[in-house]
């Protein structure tokens, strides 16, 4: 399968464009013209870009592919509507070109609160979490609504707080829910989910939310 990745500069991107290669697929990096990406693969196509809000600039990216997987997102607090002005403008391209899978990456608090979630983290740290990154939730529920919206073939994965520990392959998800009492999970797991998500159907057009 050929996949295009975008945000493969990021954590979770980056992650995602590795652990495909190693799976035997071919991958299309979408990267800004700006930024330094030495991988080099034989499977491996690098595009670049001066951004990510000109649908037209991608579409060459998306050629031949049957899937596509984002791990675009703010870096900061301060970064403005990153997610969703870029996913509007991948959700365009998408649609001209003719693919139907997507998989992009979201965050866990923008899901329902479990009914079992502990006390902790019911009272004080979720409320805290999301007064602290509300502008930053805005954007993701606005990029979630868009994907919601569009007619393509999608799966939002949810992930709490991101670390940069090693790939297990272990942990817990909850399709079309949350996960509780959960607080962080790497982003090479993440990146795992995401690729296991095109392969099952439980997850077409549902969010995902995912933790240990």
């Amino acid at each position: 399968m050929k996949i295009t990745v975008f945000g493969a500069t990021g954590g979770i991107g980056g992650q995602v464009v590795e652990q495909a290669l190693a799976s035997g697929h071919k991958v299309a990096a979408v990267v800004r013209e700006s930024s330094t990406y030495d991988v080099v693969h034989p499977s491996l196509e690098v595009f670049r870009v001066p951004g990510l809000k000109d649908a037209e600039l991608l579409r060459p990216a998306l050629d031949g592919s049957a899937a596509v997987i984002s791990g675009v997102g703010a870096r900061s607090r301060k970064a403005g509507p990153v997610a969703s002005e870029s996913t509007r403008s991948i959700l365009a391209a998408m649609k001209a070109v003719g693919v139907q899978r997507f998989v992009a990456v979201s965050a866990l608090p923008l899901g329902p609160v479990p009914p079992d979630e502990s006390f902790l983290n019911r009272r004080l740290l979720l409320p805290m979490i999301n007064a602290f990154a509300a502008d930053v939730y805005a954007d993701l529920r606005l990029m979630e609504a868009d994907i919601m919206s569009s007619g393509i073939e999608w799966t939002i994965v949810r992930p709490p707080k991101l670390t940069n520990k090693s790939l297990t392959g272990k942990y817990r998800i909850s399709i079309g829910d949350t996960v509780p009492r959960t607080l962080s999970i790497s982003r090479a797991d993440v990146a795992h989910l995401m690729l296991a998500t095109l392969d099952d159907l439980s997850m077409l057009s549902q969010p995902v939310s995912v933790g240990y």
